[in-house]
């Protein structure tokens, strides 16, 4: 029975950051998405006042219990001299729908989702950003999955958010161990490239994987939750907690 205790330790280790999130009571498990808040955190620089580009790749507790275990990632982007932003992310609800579940659309990049606060995860401003727009443009027209959403391992909007960073080396992002589905590589695919294109990754159907990489640093897949060490940063990737870095 020692591969039992074994298994037992394992989920414990697993599920303790999520089960910590979850008695924190951070996460309103009572929210109605309908009247949850959706109005900018202001965290972006105003279109209206910022005539260089900018890019922009945000993260939210994703809504609902869900929030307990993951984020919900979305990219934006505003061109030198633009007035607005353009927003890019993945809704599952219109592919289940039968539509196609990436979203564009001009708006707010910095909007709470559905009352959870998001982050900045990567900010890049000036000639490097306007150099990226069109690939990142292309990125998204490029993902794989459009018609596809399944809320775990993916393809999902962390999926997405990922595709659009391995396609895009200088985008630079590394995403956090809570963005369940980032593993799931395009296609099927077993191996490939970082989110943060700074190493690889193996990936099994992004439920079982290892990365390795400088941003990352070593981080194992394991049911989709994620759980490494980032040495750059001196810190730890934790499930539902994320990264905790002395840096």
């Amino acid at each position: 029975m020692r591969w039992l205790k074994r298994v037992l330790v394992l989920l414990m280790v697993l599920f303790a950051g999520p089960l910590l999130v979850a008695a924190c009571g951070t996460i309103d498990l009572s929210a109605d998405w309908r009247s949850a808040d959706r109005s900018s955190a202001g965290l972006a620089p105003s279109a209206a006042d910022t005539h260089e580009a900018v890019v922009q790749v945000y993260a939210a507790r994703a809504f609902n219990w869900r929030g307990i275990f993951a984020v919900h990632t979305w990219l934006a982007t505003k061109e030198q001299g633009a007035r607005s932003y353009t927003v890019h992310h993945v809704m599952g609800w219109y592919a289940r729908r039968g539509g196609s579940a990436v979203v564009t659309q001009h708006g707010d990049p910095d909007r709470n989702w559905f009352g959870a606060r998001p982050e900045v995860l990567r900010e890049i401003r000036g000639p490097a950003a306007q150099a990226l727009i069109p690939q990142i443009a292309e990125a998204v027209r490029s993902y794989p999955h459009a018609r596809a959403y399944t809320l775990w391992p993916g393809p999902n909007s962390n999926t997405f958010v990922a595709h659009v960073a391995r396609t895009v080396p200088g985008l630079g992002v590394d995403l956090p161990p809570t963005a369940i589905g980032k593993d799931y590589l395009a296609n099927g695919a077993v191996f490939g490239p970082a989110p943060s294109n700074t190493g690889y990754q193996l990936s099994l159907f992004g439920l079982l994987g290892v990365t390795l990489a400088v941003e990352e640093g070593l981080e194992l897949n394991l049911l989709g939750l994620g759980l490494g060490v980032d040495p750059l940063d001196l810190g730890i990737r934790l499930p539902g907690v994320g990264r905790l870095a002395a840096l």
